[in-house]
């Protein structure tokens, strides 16, 4: 693919995305409004298997070609971006509210995909058929942990601080934010045009994902960066572009609920959904995968736990400091791995 092409696909992807994630943000609140349900359920479910799209398309092609490492690169280097990079500029951008059930249970799990993956990686030196299986079990038992909290849920006054599960939605722990899913504009859209603005949003992911993983291999490619290289960084980073922008559009809007959940949804999916299907698809070999790789996965999720759980105790926020951390520790894994490949 000449130069050119490369970084109009990528200027292209860049921009679709983007209006993409708008458009699924306003959707996704709107029908979290309309049938009283948060939208951290939202983002766990309906944003995160959205964004969650390109990783699986790339992921599942790799594994059909025979290309292990590249399925696992673009999802280890996802997982890591999606919890230090989207993170930490999501929480800069304004202060993610961390409720109980998410220290408890919702963050827990990014923390779990990362010791499961490791493990089953660090035993095969990759993954067989026979972890696809588990992957994809332990997935049906995070989507029915998800829907348990939509079906065990009441109104509140408040659901962008509301994680469900019956419980009153006042708190005392950290300040109130604005409630897209409640007020407005959001909380008339008709619900048609909210699940067709929410199709349209995903469907404009997708297709901008997809162009700006294309534009950006090549021109990773026609530079001389290895395969293993360009999963981990490239189309790890393109293919979390998504989650990015909805993130931080999330943030902006006031919804770090949807962020939040967005954030552990997408870890959660694409560890048990897309290397799951993959596995399952053709066995995947780690090949250039290193151990670092993993122990940087491994640690991005337990310092994220450790924020929402010990930062801010009084407000529970992973505030602006823990954000920066959270950037640095991106920068420094990225700038290593160009360095040392």
């Amino acid at each position: 693919m000449p130069p050119v092409v490369s970084v109009l696909l990528f200027v292209a992807g860049l921009v679709v995305t983007v209006k993409g994630a708008d458009w699924l943000t306003d959707g996704a609140a709107a029908i979290a409004g309309r049938m009283g349900v948060s939208t951290l359920v939202i983002g766990l479910t309906v944003v995160a298997f959205g964004t969650s799209a390109p990783e699986l398309a790339v992921s599942c092609l790799a594994a059909a070609n025979g290309q292990g490492e590249m399925a696992i690169g673009n999802v280890v280097g996802s997982n890591i971006f999606n919890a230090t990079a989207i993170m930490g500029v999501t929480a800069l951008v304004h202060p993610i509210v961390c409720t109980k059930d998410n220290i408890r249970y919702d963050v827990p799990l990014c923390l779990l995909a990362a010791v499961v993956l490791t493990c089953l990686v660090y035993n095969g030196n990759g993954l067989v058929q026979t972890d696809g299986v588990v992957l994809l079990c332990l997935l049906a038992v995070f989507l029915s942990y998800t829907f348990s909290i939509a079906r065990g849920q009441r109104p509140a006054a408040n659901p962008c601080l509301a994680c469900g599960r019956g419980r009153a939605t006042t708190r005392t722990e950290g300040p109130r934010q604005p409630n897209p899913a409640g007020t407005g504009s959001k909380q008339s859209m008709p619900i048609g045009k909210a699940i067709l603005l929410t199709l349209a949003g995903l469907a404009l992911l997708v297709v901008g994902g997809e162009c700006f993983v294309s534009g950006a291999t090549g021109i990773a490619r026609w530079l001389g960066v290895s395969e293993a290289t360009i999963a981990l960084t490239i189309v790890a980073a393109g293919t979390s572009l998504p989650e990015l922008v909805t993130s931080v559009l999330a943030a902006c809007k006031g919804d770090t609920a949807m962020a939040l959940g967005n954030v552990v949804g997408s870890i959660v999916l694409n560890t048990f959904l897309v290397l799951g299907a993959a596995a399952a698809i053709h066995p995947l070999c780690a090949g250039d995968i290193r151990s670092v790789d993993l122990l940087v996965f491994l640690a991005a999720t337990a310092f994220l736990w450790v924020f929402c759980r010990f930062g801010d105790k009084k407000a529970r926020l992973i505030n602006r400091g823990e954000g920066t951390l959270l950037l640095l520790l991106a920068i420094a894994y990225y700038a290593y791995t160009v360095l040392t490949a």
